[in-house]
């Protein structure tokens, strides 16, 4: 039942930093000012359900893997922290900053190169739980540790 929880809420995680990441990517793209101004301010009112997940799927995590030894719960562990110090030091703060300045009107230098150091660490965090939850597959036996 906890794994089953572990992966239910990791899942609505990882899909949301994907949401996330895809609908700022598809923004700048392709729609205009305002429409990017909404993703933004969107993005950040998510949060309230992303970073609840990441730590009951964090909390969850460790209570699973307490007392399990092995290099797949010591790889998870690592990502896990990497991920949640990327999220709440790095993307949390340019969510933040993205939303204000788009509400201000600000789509200067400034925006875009915070903008450019939110997708690369939103890219960091999905590689990083893409891989936990390759794993997590693995430790469940749902995967073969030889798959690709």
């Amino acid at each position: 039942m906890k794994s089953a929880f572990h992966a239910a809420f990791g899942a609505v995680a990882l899909l949301c930093i994907a949401t996330f990441w895809l609908s700022t990517v598809m923004a700048e793209l392709f729609t205009s000012y305002q429409e990017i101004a909404v993703v933004k301010v969107t993005i950040l009112r998510g949060m309230w359900i992303l970073i609840p997940c990441m730590i009951i799927t964090a909390a969850s995590g460790f209570s699973l893997a307490s007392g399990r030894p092995g290099r797949l719960v010591d790889s998870k562990k690592r990502r896990t922290r990497i991920a949640a110090a990327n999220g709440l030091l790095v993307l949390l703060p340019c969510a933040i900053v993205l939303a204000r300045l788009v509400e201000a009107g600000r789509t200067d230098a400034l925006f875009y190169s915070i903008q450019a150091l939110e997708l690369i660490a939103g890219a960091a965090n999905l590689t990083l739980l893409g891989l936990n939850m390759r794993d997590g597959l693995r430790l469940t036996g749902r995967l073969s540790k030889r798959a690709r």
